[in-house]
């Protein structure tokens, strides 16, 4: 897509010299036409209402300019750039919003960034609250880096919003209900079907350290091999159990002893509640504030089209499930900041991973898994006993999980084993001397 294309106010982005203050991007939060002001938008549960807004920007095409889930009145709203459009919006029960940038605008803007960008340590994402491109830029981000930055963002005013993080972006390797492989630990996301046979969905760059993936660091516990693993670009592995016998139960482990029955799976929507489950901080919950995001984690490996959240998490959650209510959301991938100060998180969104793999989720929930066997508590993947004998850590169905470890330890220690270098170094230097 031409750079001539991004803005309309100056004609071109990268390089173009500041805008004034009156070209900045004005939002009417309120203009709506008279005769359907007063008209209630209708209520809807967070993933009805990213079904709605994802059909209603199909309809609208050109029109529709992003949307968000208000959580406070479990409305959905809608971006539009004219009038004719918000009456559309307003019929299917969405609250309108005219802004001014276009969704093919910021879309281009997120070009741009790519284009002249990419920078490790930088996140960016379109942010429909504000109508403005998010850019994250890391404690890493200073010297020529954030000059070039500033200089790829300059004359984008009114379209992007800049902040900076103080953590670190990197993909959380371990996590989760533990699994094992390459010297590593990682946590299983959802369980799925693919042609009648049981298999989970992970972290690609899990995925992309081992080929066999045992239930405990010993690997005396066979789980599955790795059927698809895809990072970087995306971040998801498939999963097949070594066993077409295993019961996979659609649930995820709450940390507590309890379990989350997991029906379906749902887009994300900027404004929806979500929780995630880990090994490492256990259970917590936030807010989706982004769609579409990238993130450059360094050393090449920049992950595309990721939900950006402001849930916490640390190393030892990576690949864990994020979920609202009965739906999968997204897997674990990496972010900034910790479960003490907060930071950015980001998560594959499970409706792509299913797509690519032919997978699907939902079916055989209700039963009790620490996401290796079904139908009882496990503790990897021993049905319902302590699997492993040492760790401390939180993972399986609230058991004692062999080999969790205590905190990013435990068997994630030394996570090179086979993996691809990059990122797991730089885990290895940050996190385990």
């Amino acid at each position: 897509m031409s750079h001539r294309r991004v803005n309309k106010r100056t004609g071109a982005i990268a390089g173009a010299a500041a805008v004034a203050l009156g070209a900045a991007a004005i939002l009417l939060p309120n203009a709506n036409a008279s005769a359907d002001r007063d008209a209630s938008p209708e209520t809807f549960a967070a993933p009805a209402a990213a079904q709605l807004g994802s059909t209603l920007a199909g309809e609208l095409g050109q029109d529709a300019a992003g949307w968000y889930f208000d959580g406070e009145t479990d409305r959905l709203v809608m971006n539009v750039t004219d009038e004719s459009a918000a009456e559309a919006a307003r019929a299917k029960g969405a609250e309108a919003r005219i802004v001014e940038n276009s969704m093919a605008e910021l879309r281009a803007v997120t070009t741009t960034l790519s284009d002249n960008a990419s920078i490790p340590g930088t996140a960016w994402s379109i942010d429909p609250r504000t109508n403005k491109v998010a850019v994250i830029a890391d404690r890493t981000v200073t010297g020529e880096k954030l000059s070039a930055l500033e200089q790829a963002t300059d004359g984008m005013a009114g379209m992007v919003s800049v902040k900076r993080s103080q953590g670190e972006f990197q993909p959380f390797a371990d996590g989760g209900d533990a699994i094992f492989g390459g010297g590593s630990r990682c946590s299983l996301g959802f369980n799925v079907d693919v042609g009648g046979a049981p298999g989970f969905l992970t972290a690609g760059h899990c995925g992309n350290i081992s080929e066999v993936w045992t239930a405990d660091q010993a690997g005396a516990e066979p789980l599955g091999t790795v059927a698809e693993s895809v990072f970087p670009a995306s971040d998801f592995a498939l999963v097949m159990y070594d066993d077409p016998a295993t019961e996979a139960p659609s649930t995820v482990d709450l940390q507590d002893g309890t379990t989350q029955e997991i029906t379906q799976a749902a887009e994300a929507s900027v404004g929806m509640e979500v929780q995630r489950s880990g090994s490492t901080t256990g259970l917590s919950g936030g807010t989706v504030t982004g769609l579409d995001a990238t993130v450059n984690y360094g050393n090449g490996d920049i992950v595309d089209g990721l939900v950006q959240t402001d849930v916490c998490a640390e190393p030892g959650d990576s690949g864990g499930a994020m979920f609202s209510g009965d739906a999968a959301v997204g897997l674990t991938s990496g972010g900034s900041g910790d479960c003490t100060q907060g930071g950015e998180t980001f998560f594959q969104p499970v409706t792509t991973a299913l797509e690519a793999t032919g997978a699907t989720i939902g079916a055989g929930g209700g039963e009790e898994t620490g996401g290796a066997t079904g139908g009882e508590e496990a503790g990897g993947a021993t049905g319902g006993e302590e699997a492993g004998g040492a760790g401390d850590g939180t993972g399986g169905a609230g058991e004692e999980t062999g080999g969790a470890g205590e905190g990013t330890g435990g068997a994630g220690d030394e996570a090179g084993g086979a993996g691809d270098g990059g990122f797991l170094d730089r885990i290895r230097d940050r996190f385990h001397g």
